[in-house]
């Protein structure tokens, strides 16, 4: 399995970038109703997501499981991190709401941050519908997990508010190249996916573009708060991305796959994989403290 940085990543002038990204979201945007094929029955033999990236693959329980539980295994997972996507995705609209409220509405800024908001309600029922095709239920990050993140998604601001939004995105990011390719994954997985790697494109280099702004001139103290709060999202995000019901719904010992996940290095492997662009950026723009770098470790993203 290869994971590679492509065109997506690469950087482009700052001095247009937004004015780009316009010009993109106008040219490069698809319409999930028409684009995913909705209507064909699901093959019974196709993965949720690539079977490496399930969170026991690897593991001597992947190993005793039945092809059928691994099939149910990697769909219900998905389903939990497309949920888990809608979830951060709700947080990141009234967060960028919150940023514009009072901007210049001739501005690149404002009018970016408003097509970024129309992609991720697309993105929203984009997501909710592939889980309902696959029959997975609604599951939902711990209820402490939600009301902490009531309160980030209220007060967030600035590069604390485009950080959280760029971690959740580059996470996903790099698993949904990978499930796009997939042969042996759900051809509605792999279509969403394209979808959302294409669009998410233009939101990492407008979070990255936002975080450099707001970033320039501060206090080193504030770049420290603001490198922990976004490292503390970002641990919060990953811990929530497959809930451990998913392993109920396989037929699994719910605490020995629990216990399975936990010391899968294999998976642990990816995620740092996954992150090494992210981490990168975090380093150039001064938010990898050794405080949020220890986040990032108990994450398995560092």
């Amino acid at each position: 399995m290869t994971i590679t940085a492509d065109e997506f990543r690469t950087s482009i002038d700052p001095d247009d970038e937004l004015a780009r990204l316009l010009v993109s979201s106008q040219k490069l945007s698809y319409d999930p109703q028409t684009e995913v094929d909705w209507d064909t029955p699901l093959d019974p033999s196709h993965y949720g997501l690539n079977p490496e990236w399930s969170t026991l693959y690897g593991t001597p329980l992947w190993d005793e499981m039945s092809e059928e539980q691994r099939v149910v295994l990697t769909r219900h997972e998905v389903g939990s991190i497309m949920s888990t996507g809608i979830w951060f995705e709700m947080i990141l609209q009234q967060m960028l709401l919150r940023e514009q409220y009072t901007a210049d509405v001739t501005n690149s800024s404002f009018q970016f941050a408003l097509t970024e908001i129309a992609d991720e309600c697309r993105h929203s029922l984009m997501f909710a519908r592939a889980c309902q095709a696959m029959d997975v239920p609604h599951y939902t990050p711990a209820r402490p997990i939600v009301e902490a993140a009531r309160a980030l998604k209220s007060v967030a601001a600035n590069e604390v508010a485009y950080g959280s939004i760029l971690v959740a995105e580059e996470i996903l990011d790099v698993m949904q190249r990978d499930w796009m390719r997939g042969e042996n994954v759900l051809p509605i997985v792999r279509t969403t996916s394209k979808i959302h790697v294409v669009e998410e494109a233009r939101h990492m280099k407008f979070a990255r573009h936002e975080i450099r702004e707001h970033l320039e001139g501060v206090s080193a103290l504030r770049r420290r708060q603001s490198a922990w709060v976004i490292s503390s999202a970002a641990l919060i995000i990953v811990r929530s991305m497959v809930n451990h019901d998913v392993y109920e719904a396989a037929g699994l010992d719910r605490k020995r796959a629990v216990a399975a996940a936990k010391a899968n290095e294999h998976h642990h492997n990816l995620m740092r994989l996954s992150c090494v662009h992210l981490m990168d950026f975090l380093s150039e723009a001064g938010l990898l403290t050794p405080a949020a770098m220890r986040r990032y470790r108990a994450a398995h993203m560092l």
